[in-house]
């Protein structure tokens, strides 16, 4: 006679059901994970069915936890957590960094300057499976399953570990047809007579620049009748004429160069420092370790 062996949650289902949470639906978590919501919803069946327990109340707008789905959860997080560092130790011993990596940045500097990045890291350690999302907000990196941002400023969450890939600052420009038609600012508060070209990104405070001058911090609140929560669409305003832009070096030291933009204000800068950041609990995983060390030598060869 054949004994029946209980059969154990494949880490596969424990990551479809905690995608399930985070998404908070079926046809969200397949979206994220490019499986069907078929196959995502066979997935959880089976490990419910596996564990002898409902994990998910079920309606037509979102799914909620049970009482066992809340334990399940802690349990899967754990689980996977303790897989993932069993994998970044062997990939240590093999000196070859491999498995999932999921990063995150803002769209701007995401697309311009991790994107090119990632690719290079890809080609550099081919084992790596990379995702990339961006992002014009905060995201929590932890609840949403990132393993690390490319974050610009230095504003870094006290919980996490911040590694700074390279120094920047910001600085104010602008085309010489507007400083022709309106003059140059000589006072950090005559900006508050010009047209400013507000950029609304993350949570940032809108229309109030902060800035620093011989390690002293002021602010002037601006205004314009232009503004946005892109970055490069406010440069090309400004490269059109339309106002002052507060913007990153890495965007317009070739255009000060061409002499497409001017800078104004000399002294007054703002810190634009790039950090790698990432959950505590990743502080010792290999293939992290050489994630951030590959983008910090990458940035830092590149000057931004």
């Amino acid at each position: 006679m054949n004994a029946k062996k209980e059969a154990a949650p494949l880490p596969e289902d424990l990551h479809v059901f905690l995608t399930v949470i985070r998404k908070a639906g079926f046809a969200a978590a397949a979206d994220e994970l490019g499986l069907s919501p078929a196959y995502v919803s066979k997935r959880i069946q089976i490990l419910e069915t596996t564990l002898a327990t409902r994990l998910l109340h079920r309606t037509s707008r979102r799914v909620a936890l049970t009482e066992d789905g809340e334990r399940v959860q802690r349990w899967a997080v754990r689980i996977l957590e303790d897989f993932q560092l069993l994998h970044d130790e062997l990939s240590d011993a093999h000196s070859a960094p491999r498995g999932r990596l999921h990063l995150c940045s803002t769209f701007g500097f995401g697309r311009i300057h991790v994107a090119p990045a990632v690719s290079l890291l890809a080609e550099l350690y081919p084992d790596l499976e990379i995702r990339l999302d961006l992002f014009d907000r905060v995201v929590d990196i932890v609840n949403e399953g990132f393993d690390l941002e490319i974050r610009v400023g230095d504003d870094i969450p006290g919980q996490h570990i911040g590694r700074r890939l390279v120094t920047n600052r910001r600085m104010l420009c602008a085309a010489p047809e507007y400083l022709q038609r309106r003059g140059t600012p000589q006072l950090l508060g005559d900006l508050e007579n010009h047209d400013c070209l507000v950029i609304k990104e993350r949570d940032n405070a809108f229309g109030i620049w902060h800035l620093e001058r011989d390690g002293v911090h002021d602010s002037v609140r601006v205004s314009g009748p232009l503004s946005s929560n892109s970055g490069e669409i406010a440069l090309q305003w400004a490269l059109d004429g339309r106002g002052i832009l507060l913007r990153s070096a890495w965007d317009v030291r070739p255009l000060l160069e061409q002499g497409r933009l001017v800078q104004v204000l000399h002294d007054y800068t703002q810190s634009a420092n790039v950090w790698a950041v990432y959950p505590t609990r990743l502080a010792n995983s290999g293939k992290l370790r050489v994630c951030v060390e590959f983008l910090q030598q990458h940035f830092q060869q590149l000057s931004l």
